[in-house]
């Protein structure tokens, strides 16, 4: 006798189906905000067993994944998959606006808010917005005081982990066409348009482009007439904080 096909397990919440238990229970737990599995280290929890045992390989400094090309090592399997492209070239997550074409699914979702301007993600203390909650998250760290990243060396502690690196000196990101190194990958990618000549940042209002949306935010002002760089002593203002500072010798002398 055949059994009978098993019906999909379904969540209460969103409706969303799963063949297993297992799969519907983890899922449940995006709902409750759920994290049974703490750290034994540091206390953080986790939704997952999964992540907790690559939240571990932080504190044990266990990398298990080699790259069969550069032998650089990985503490998860994804980051050795993101990794490869750097050697395949492949970019496989395309903006549907520009076409511009990106390696990782982060760095496409990061680049669509450079066309919408959306900054969904806002500071609840100053009320600050940002496009990344990556950046909300460390934005929050001027608030709290909070450094989670320390020097094994000197015990110095840091907000943001790319300071830490600058600090040890440290150097990942290698390019590979003339082998500058970075210590933030940002810092990589944005050092490759000096050899692409990419300027993915446009001027809504001249189509002028930059390279860094830095740029932009400060080209932007020679439209909008906005100063936001005061001078303390005689209240003069400027667009930029590098003209803030040649103005400022005016008054030291210096």
């Amino acid at each position: 006798m055949v059994n009978a096909r098993k019906k999909p397990l379904q969540c209460i919440v969103c409706l969303k189906t799963f063949a297993q238990f297992g799969k519907l229970k983890t899922h449940l737990r995006t709902h409750t905000g759920e994290k049974p599995f703490e750290c034994t280290v540091c206390h953080k929890s986790f939704s997952q067993s999964g992540n907790l045992k690559r939240h571990h390989r932080t504190h044990s400094g266990e990398k298990p994944f080699d790259c069969s090309l550069c032998y650089k090592s990985f503490a998860a399997s994804g980051d050795l998959k993101k990794h490869l492209r750097t050697h395949t070239g492949e970019k496989p997550f395309k903006c549907a606006v520009c076409l511009e074409s990106f390696s990782q699914s982060g760095s496409l979702k990061i680049h669509q808010s450079t066309h919408t301007g959306e900054k969904p993600f806002e500071c609840t203390v100053c009320h600050e917005s940002f496009s990344q909650s990556g950046n909300l998250k460390t934005h929050l760290r001027t608030h709290t005081g909070e450094k989670p990243f320390d020097c094994s060396l000197c015990y110095k502690s840091f907000a943001i982990s790319g300071d830490l690196k600058t600090h040890t000196g440290e150097k990942p990101f290698d390019c590979s066409l003339c082998y500058k190194s970075f210590a933030i990958s940002g810092d990589l990618k944005t050092h490759l348009r000096t050899h692409t000549g990419e300027k993915p940042f446009d001027c809504s209002l001249c189509y002028k482009s930059f390279a860094i949306s830095g740029d932009l935010k400060t080209h932007l002002r020679t439209h909008t007439g906005e100063k936001p760089f005061e001078c303390s002593v005689c209240r003069k203002t400027f667009c930029r904080s590098s003209n803030l500072r040649a103005h400022l010798r005016t008054h030291t002398g210096k």
